[in-house]
């Protein structure tokens, strides 16, 4: 049989009838204690614990164990954990591999939580941090120290959305020192817009909170991880008490069966929003990486498969904090809120010196106010139209 197309895998993925016990969808399955019926099945359990048998709670229960599974087929790994939400994703992913007196290097242009995790707690273990420029491709290779133990990706960066060009940076760190765990967050791509592992990324991440569950009800992240990798991920994150409730996993096994055509909305009305917003005077560019203004298009249009809803601009102007408050706060369409991936359209802002305080080896080449959009299902042109009279807000309150 030929491998399934990704359509179908989102359809069929994690489906096998142990798990849906004949049913359409997978059970829900709630347990801390999984009952064993004679000394002889605890046995067996306990040596199959790693590999899907029933054995205690924290370890999975079958509703879970068919998420991990529709992830490790989707994003093509050896196996999937999972955790609370996508920040805990991170951390534990990181805290797999590394020790007192190592050193990573991330992306300066990763999720501010990423970034405050690495200032803070792996700062104090002993583990230093090194940020690079996103677009460093095989410049990277000069930064990398015999110490070095995690290199960690982001693409397209969280606000600023640069792409890297990761073909260039896997095969600088492997001819430095092929031992290094290659990390990405994975989240805007929904790990299947990008396919990491098939690049020669160890770890694929994600935060299952934003497109898979869909409907911004539910938390909870994933990392998909290499052969080389899993074994030492599963087990340190399970050590670490890492895991997700049943009836989240079980949202999260619903989400991937309208992934596909969600993400197709998504896509379709986000070009056509950045392409009307790259024409407007008040704008004086456009982050969305399927248009050629924005940093590492061309490494987008080579390695991904489409692009999600998430991107930014940035206004000629710098707003003053009134002018910001005047502009947010009437938008009928746009909420204000943070995360992102659901049904709904959002939009946050942030002035030129709050994200130069985020990008600690390059700073901002932009003056104006930035502004970030998540293009949800509605109407793009009532999206439009409130986009319309948002910068009509600006223009009357010079």
């Amino acid at each position: 049989m030929t491998a399934k197309k990704t359509a179908t895998a989102y359809v069929s993925a994690g489906r096998k009838k142990r798990y849906t016990q004949g049913s359409v969808n997978p059970v829900i399955q709630r347990a801390s204690s999984l009952v064993f019926d004679s000394v002889e099945e605890k046995k067996r359990a306990t040596i199959d614990r790693a590999k899907g048998a029933l054995f205690y709670g924290r370890r999975g229960t079958l509703t879970h164990f068919a998420f991990q599974d529709a992830m490790t087929e989707l994003e093509g790994g050896a196996g999937c954990a999972l955790y609370p939400c996508g920040t805990a994703a991170i951390a534990n992913a990181i805290l797999s591999f590394v020790s007192a007196g190592d050193h990573i290097l991330v992306t300066e242009n990763a999720y501010e939580p990423t970034q405050g995790f690495c200032q803070h707690v792996l700062k104090k273990m002993g583990v230093a941090t090194r940020w690079f420029n996103p677009l460093a491709g095989a410049d990277i290779a000069s930064l990398i120290q015999p110490n070095t133990k995690v290199v960690f990706l982001e693409s397209p960066g969280s606000i600023t959305m640069e792409v890297h060009d990761i073909p260039a940076i896997v095969q600088a760190v492997r001819r430095v020192n092929p031992e290094i765990v290659i990390m990405i967050d994975n989240t805007w791509a929904a790990g299947v817009l990008f396919k990491a592992l098939a690049f020669d990324i160890d770890i694929s991440i994600q935060s299952i909170t934003k497109y898979i569950i869909g409907h911004s009800d539910g938390m909870m992240g994933s990392a998909v991880a290499n052969q080389r990798c899993w074994d030492q991920l599963r087990e340190h994150s399970y050590l670490m008490g890492q895991m997700a409730d049943a009836d989240t996993a079980y949202m999260a096994s619903r989400g991937l069966r309208t992934l596909g055509v969600r993400l197709k909305q998504h896509q379709e009305s986000s070009i056509r929003i950045a392409r009307w917003l790259s024409a407007r005077p008040e704008v004086e560019r456009v982050n969305h990486p399927a248009l050629p203004e924005c940093k590492g298009h061309a490494f987008w249009q080579r390695d991904f498969s489409g692009c999600s809803g998430l991107f930014s601009f940035v206004l000629k102007e710098k707003l003053t904090r009134p002018q910001l408050a005047h502009y947010l706060d009437n938008f009928a369409h746009f909420s204000m809120a943070y995360s992102w991936g659901g049904f709904e359209s959002l939009i946050l802002a942030n002035q030129p010196e709050e994200l130069a305080a985020l990008r600690p080896a390059s700073g901002v080449d932009f003056t104006g106010t930035l502004v970030r959009l998540h293009i949800g299902l509605e109407d793009v042109d009532d999206l439009l139209e409130d986009l319309e009279a948002g910068f009509q807000r600006i223009a009357q309150a010079r």
